[in-house]
């Protein structure tokens, strides 16, 4: 639940942040599509704990669309920071709790949606996708991974003491 907190906080002043940035670099209502964006995936990503899969499924979705519609209009570019954060989450949690052909049907989406955004070229914005589904890419299965060392049966080391 602390996780779910700390990320709506993260969520809520990066949407504002990158509103803030819109309005003051490109003026006018450029803002209002990133924004609607951005606030749908953090929304998806809060609610991942009741249904992973369409969770994810819808992020993957949403973005793509995001994308197509950010360049057909000649809007900001997407997926913005915050929502290709809330994507990258989308997409860890589905590798660490789905089952294998679901999580990596999710990946793939993940990955081709952020290979769509580079269609408009090399920026910043695109990098930081890139970077940040590539952490969901790679946090995921390192996550799952640790979950069937410590269901294995191995005993945890008593607290305040290191393994022997």
């Amino acid at each position: 639940m602390l996780v779910s907190i700390g990320l709506g906080v993260v969520f809520v002043l990066g949407i504002a942040f990158t509103a803030y940035m819109l309005i003051v670099s490109w003026g006018g209502a450029y803002w209002i599509h990133t924004t609607a964006v951005a606030v749908v995936m953090c929304g998806l990503a809060l609610l991942r704990e009741r249904g992973r899969s369409w969770t994810a499924a819808a992020g993957v979705a949403v973005t793509a669309v995001a994308v197509g519609v950010s360049l057909a209009g000649d809007l900001p570019q997407e997926p913005s920071p915050t929502a290709a954060l809330a994507l990258a989450v989308l997409v860890g949690s589905s590798l660490r709790t789905l089952r294998v052909l679901p999580a990596v049907a999710i990946a793939a989406g993940g990955v081709a949606v952020t290979a769509f955004a580079w269609v408009c070229g090399p920026t910043g914005v695109t990098s930081m996708a890139t970077l940040l589904v590539l952490g969901g890419l790679i946090a995921g299965p390192s996550l799952r991974a640790f979950a069937l060392v410590r269901r294995s049966g191995a005993p945890s080391p008593p607290l305040g003491r290191p393994e022997q």
